[in-house]
C-alpha cells in the first residue's frame, strides 16, 4: 500500500517501569467533574455527565524525571491550566456497566487539561462549539502510565498543581461527581471504548492563568508527577 505522504507516527505514552509503550486511540474529556470546580464556572449541582475530546496529537508526553515544553497557545490571553487524572483503557467495550469498569482500565497518569479560557468563554456566550479553546496543538501535557496494579488507592488519592511552586489547586480524587466507573459507564454508553483511549477524568477548583516563563508541576498520589514549562509562543 502506498500513501500520497508518510502517515503520522502513533503517539504513544510511556508505561511506567517497563520498556513499553501505550498506544493512544482517542483523548475523551469529562466535563465540570468537581463540584468546587463548576461552582466557579457558574454551576452547581450533579449535571449528568458531558464529554469533549482532543486531538490525540494534542498530547505533549512528559517523560518521567523531565520537565516538557509547551509554547504559549496563539489567540488567546488567558491560558488556563487544569489538573487531571487520566484513565488509560486497556480493554474497550460498548455499554460498560459501573461494577466492571475496572476490568477495561489499562492505568493511571497525570494530565493538564490546558484551556484557552477567553476563547473558550467566547463561544460559549455565542451558543457555539468551543473546541477552539480546549482542543488546540500541545493543549494535553501527560505523565507516565502507571499500570493499575501498581497505581495503589487511586479513588482516593491527592490531587494537586503547583504554578512556580506555589499551590494551585489542591482536592482529592474522592470529590469526583461523577467517579471512574460511573465516568466509564456514561461515556461507554456513548461511544465504543478502544484499547488505547485516555479519558481526562475533570479538574478541581483554582483553576487559574498562566504566563510564558511559569512551570507546573502536577501530581496525582500515587503516580508519576508531569512538569511543564510554558515557553514563549509564537503568533
Amino acid at each position: 500500500m502506498s500513501y500520497v505522504f508518510n502517515p503520522a507516527p502513533t503517539v504513544s505514552v510511556p508505561v511506567q517501569g517497563t520498556a513499553d509503550r501505550f498506544p493512544v486511540h482517542r483523548v475523551y474529556c469529562v466535563g465540570r467533574n468537581y463540584e468546587e470546580h463548576a461552582k466557579e464556572m457558574g454551576f452547581t449541582g450533579r449535571e449528568p455527565p458531558f464529554f469533549f475530546l482532543k486531538p490525540t496529537d494534542a498530547l505533549v508526553v512528559v517523560n518521567a524525571g523531565e520537565t516538557a515544553a509547551m509554547p504559549y497557545p496563539s489567540l488567546t490571553k488567558n491560558l488556563h491550566h487544569e489538573i487531571e487524572l487520566v484513565v488509560a483503557i486497556g480493554t474497550g467495550g460498548k455499554n460498560i456497566k459501573a461494577a466492571d469498569a475496572h476490568k477495561h482500565i489499562f492505568g493511571y497518569a497525570v494530565g493538564l487539561d490546558m484551556t484557552r479560557r477567553d476563547l473558550q468563554n467566547e463561544m460559549k456566550k455565542q451558543g457555539r462549539p468551543w473546541c477552539i479553546g480546549k482542543a488546540f496543538d500541545k493543549s494535553a501535557p501527560i505523565g507516565p502510565i502507571t499500570p493499575l496494579a501498581a497505581a495503589g488507592d487511586i479513588a482516593n488519592a491527592e490531587i494537586y498543581v503547583q504554578v512556580n511552586g506555589q499551590d494551585r489547586q489542591c482536592s482529592n480524587v474522592s470529590k469526583l461527581i461523577w467517579n471512574i466507573a460511573e465516568t466509564i459507564e456514561h461515556l461507554s454508553a456513548a461511544w465504543e471504548l478502544q484499547p488505547g483511549d485516555l479519558i481526562y477524568t475533570g479538574t478541581p477548583e483554582g483553576v487559574a492563568a498562566v504566563a510564558a516563563g511559569d512551570t507546573m508541576l502536577g501530581a496525582v498520589a500515587g503516580l508519576e508527577p508531569i512538569k511543564v514549562t510554558i515557553t514563549q509562543g509564537q503568533e
